[in-house]
């Protein structure tokens, strides 16, 4: 409930003890060393992974497949990034989960696959089964646990950021994303090196082949596997924080279908001449389309609760009494944006951007503190969400105003059976000598 009062209530100053309580942290906890460590990090796993790659293609390889590789990732993030439109999380989020899956991921999923399949086939003595075993068994374990790692470190270090099942989805996705690219990059590539030994060309090349399956029938493939993970860590981020046996399983049982949904589709090649077409049009196509439709009514149901939380903030005199529907709505949002952005430029349309997304963050947060959900910052966090609204009311204001007004449905008006004065053509002052029944 909205208990302030209508006017900005500005943070601690970072002299003050409450702001400067970490004044005094050690070396290692500022956000700068974990900043460059991470980046550090992500960068020494990106070289190491393009040396790999490109021993194993050949440098000619490499920039085909790199080429190839990279038709599909600009619609996968796009259609990531339109999940998140309700909620955007910030930028850093998704380039750190690309990265990671592309860097990161990869290079943990190339050396313990190699690792584990070589082992196996020593053991064994059965490099067949062992490769096998190495595609239907160690890659799913492997990699959708290398994947999901992006968004353990995401749930566990940008709650703030990660609010529910469309931000799981998002983080997922876009980790798999990277991921994918880097392993097309491999497949396309080792292809085209093995048409150059064979000489074939044009439709019947390996190199043809291998992009019909990974980029034109399959893009979502890893996409798919890992959103079902991102969907556990959403789901344990809606849960309140003493459900903590919810909130360890649901991710862990995302995971397992992650991985089952994955060697169910390593392994289609192995369930006769046609089980790859089999497993694509009976499991994959509907999972697909399941998910799909799950996740848009996820971002319904998020614009829901924008309209259904923000009128209480107009009754207590933060917002106007439009705003709530206009920031429940994406074309109004688009039109308030056009609006600011016509009438005061660039500038002022980022400020009413900004402004949606901290008004649908302290929607978010009040359906949570509703329902028990809340964090012991509540209070904290609801008023730092009220201030920045505050700061940028004078230009957020007018534009949301007219895009309610533009977006609002019409009310039909029927005219009643009855004379009515003022309306509908009759005079607004009554006419003694008016009489309808006179001939």
């Amino acid at each position: 409930m909205a208990t302030f009062p209508p006017y900005p209530t500005h943070p601690p100053h970072p002299g003050s003890p409450a702001g400067g309580a970490l004044g005094h942290a050690h070396w290692w906890q500022r956000r700068s060393v974990r900043y460059g460590a991470l980046c550090t990090l992500l960068a020494l796993s990106g070289l190491v992974i393009l040396a790999m790659v490109r021993e194993q293609t050949g440098t000619e390889g490499f920039l085909v497949g790199l080429g190839l590789a990279v038709l599909p990732v600009p619609l996968l993030l796009a259609a990531f990034r339109w999940l998140d439109r309700v909620a955007p999380g910030p930028w850093r989020n998704l380039l750190f989960a690309f990265a990671w899956g592309a860097c990161a991921a990869a290079l943990i999923a190339i050396v313990a696959n190699s690792f584990a399949t070589k082992w196996i086939a020593t053991a064994t003595a059965d490099p067949s089964s062992a490769d096998t075993l190495g595609a239907t068994v160690i890659a799913p374990i492997v990699e959708e646990s290398s994947k999901a790692a992006a968004v353990l470190l995401v749930f566990l270090f940008r709650r703030r950021d990660f609010t529910g099942i469309v931000d799981g989805v998002v983080i997922a996705g876009v980790t798999a994303t990277g991921f994918a690219f880097t392993e097309n990059i491999l497949y396309l590539g080792t292809a085209f090196g093995t048409d150059q030994l064979t000489g074939d060309r044009g439709i019947a090349s390996v190199t043809a082949a291998t992009f019909f399956v990974r980029i034109i029938m399959s893009p979502f493939a890893h996409p798919l596997f890992t959103v079902l993970t991102g969907i556990g860590f959403g789901i344990a981020a809606l849960s309140a924080e003493r459900q903590h046996l919810r909130r360890v399983l649901v991710p862990l049982c995302g995971l397992l279908l992650a991985m089952s949904m994955h060697a169910i589709w390593n392994g289609s090649s192995n369930f006769g001449e046609y089980g790859f077409f089999a497993v694509y049009a009976a499991f994959m196509v509907p999972a697909f389309g399941l998910l799909t439709w799950l996740v848009i009514w996820t971002r319904q149901r998020e614009l829901r609760t924008v309209r259904e939380e923000l009128p209480a903030y107009a009754v207590a005199g933060w917002l106007t009494p439009a705003e709530p529907y206009a920031l429940g709505s994406m074309r109004a949002r688009r039109l308030a944006r056009e609006h600011a952005a016509h009438h005061l430029g660039k500038p002022a349309a980022r400020a009413v951007a900004q402004y949606e997304a901290y008004a649908t963050s302290l929607a978010f947060l009040r359906h949570r503190g509703r329902r028990g959900r809340a964090g012991a910052d509540f209070v904290v966090r609801e008023r730092e969400l009220l201030h920045e609204l505050w700061r940028r009311r004078e230009v957020a204001r007018p534009a949301l105003d007219h895009a309610a007004r533009m977006t609002a449905p019409p009310t039909p008006v029927t005219a009643p059976p009855w004379p009515v004065y003022g309306a509908y053509g009759y005079p607004a002052v009554p006419n003694p000598a008016y009489n309808p029944y006179r001939s």
